[in-house]
């Protein structure tokens, strides 16, 4: 077998046409079933464009969702487990995954927050770390985290009405969005983009 090094950088085509199928089912059975305001969620919107990123093999695309998606993942992952072994959230927002009104096969359309670690990580392996991708996210996230105020208050989507710590407001509306963006770029996002730095080459290195 040829070294990883003699492929093209990048998604191969069958990665890319594969995902294109998955978002096909994904999109419109998320849409039908939660509603158009679900897109609002981050992790929603990093399923989006990390599929574009995929399909035009864009770096600066996937690196800016990575920095978005691997520890939000990796956090809900754990309150994924939490849930369905202890029967209660740790952090809030999978109860979903115990509702029996859903059916199984939709419930488990979000176990893309398993794979997309491992497809970002790959895509940024191929394509190299992009370090504007940190100040994209950065840039995404805040209309997406306005939007989300607009959304049902029972919903809290992205914890747009209150955190997940301490279940309160940070102030009127503005002042708690721009709180929730702070603690997105600067706890979340930023160790994030600073080990991705460290530990990928840079979009201009060879693979």
């Amino acid at each position: 077998m040829p070294p990883l090094e003699k492929y093209p950088a990048g998604y191969p085509k069958w990665m890319r046409w594969l995902s294109f199928a998955w978002f096909a089912v994904w999109f419109p059975t998320y849409w039908r079933t939660w509603g158009g305001a679900n897109f609002a969620h981050l992790c929603d919107v990093a399923v989006i464009l990390t599929c574009i990123g995929m399909w035009t093999n864009n770096g600066l695309l996937i690196s800016s969702q990575a920095v978005g998606a691997l520890l939000i993942d990796a956090a809900w992952a754990l309150d994924a487990f939490w849930i369905l072994v202890l029967h209660h959230p740790l952090i809030g927002g999978n109860e979903y995954l115990l509702d029996d009104h859903y059916a199984v096969w939709i419930r488990l359309l979000t176990l893309f927050h398993l794979v997309m670690p491992g497809l970002l990580l790959w895509g940024v392996y191929r394509l190299g770390y992009d370090r504007w991708g940190w100040l994209l996210q950065c840039a995404i996230a805040l209309p997406v985290l306005i939007a989300a105020r607009f959304t049902p208050l029972v919903k809290n989507i992205d914890f747009a009405f209150s955190d997940p710590f301490f279940h309160r407001a940070w102030g009127p509306a503005p002042t708690h969005i721009l709180v929730v963006w702070l603690f997105m770029a600067l706890v979340v996002y930023l160790p994030t983009h600073l080990v991705l730095r460290r530990i990928s080459r840079s979009p201009d290195e060879q693979p």
